[in-house]
């Protein structure tokens, strides 16, 4: 009982953990409410940043990459207990995201930057609705499950975990990865575009790209059904004509 409670209290702990991170996240590139912002004064040459950000950015996307993959988590589970290994997930993915805040190097200027009001106004719209899509995707797909609290639990309650069923609700009707689609709206909807944002911005673009498609891999051979679902759904810009499929998705 002492593990299963260990366990739940480490869930909780990483949980909290990527919870803190992504706040200080938002905060941190809307340059709002943290001591340290992406667009901070420059402290080392242009060169020297573009390094160690593009540096940060290739760490950050492996991690990520490498982490979810099926054959590395076969390997993991060997050394930590399948009840948690979501949550060291989460646990490790907050780590490597407070890195890439707290070691980013700014890099001055400036690429766009809006002057009028009403559309400075507009951009932010945007930026907190890729929040809330991102937020909704991910209690469309089942938020605790994600974060590695619904295994947790259920070990806890002393019952067995069952993966969850394919499923495309709401905005998964629309597109097949809304969650990148609001991280997109995140990275480029500000009023200010400096050149250290835009790197930021295209970097994690590229990783949202490339991650795609390996997902879409693993996701083939875990589901039957999403081989239909890729061909009926675009990837990340919607149709409007018709209506999506009825099938079910999990990410």
């Amino acid at each position: 009982m002492f593990s299963k409670v260990l366990n739940f209290g480490f869930g909780i702990a990483a949980y909290g953990a990527f919870f803190a991170s992504l706040l200080y996240f938002m905060g941190w590139i809307a340059g709002i409410g943290v001591p340290v912002t992406l667009d901070a004064p420059a402290t080392v040459t242009t060169w020297q940043a573009i390094v160690i950000d593009v540096g940060l950015l290739a760490l950050f996307g492996l991690q990520h990459s490498v982490m979810a993959r099926p054959a590395f988590k076969e390997w993991w589970t060997r050394f930590v207990p399948p009840t948690i290994e979501r949550s060291v997930y989460v646990l490790f993915s907050s780590v490597a995201l407070l890195a890439l805040m707290l070691c980013w190097q700014p890099l001055g200027g400036v690429i766009w930057s809006v002057q009028n009001e009403a559309a400075r106004i507009t951009v932010y719209a945007v930026f907190a609705l890729g929040w809330a899509i991102l937020f909704l995707a991910t209690f469309l797909i089942n938020h605790f499950d994600l974060f590695g609290l619904r295994q947790v639990w259920l070990q806890l309650v002393d019952r067995p975990y069952t993966p969850l069923k394919f499923g495309t609700p709401f905005l998964y009707r629309v597109v097949r990865h809304p969650l990148y689609v609001g991280w997109l709206l995140i990275f480029w909807a500000t009023p200010t575009m400096t050149a250290a944002h835009l790197l930021l911005a295209a970097g994690l673009s590229a990783y949202i790209l490339i991650a795609i498609p390996i997902e879409e891999r693993d996701l083939l051979k875990l589901h039957r059904e999403y081989a239909k679902y890729r061909e009926q759904v675009p990837m990340l810009l919607p149709r409007w004509r018709g209506r999506g499929p009825r099938v079910s998705r999990v990410a």
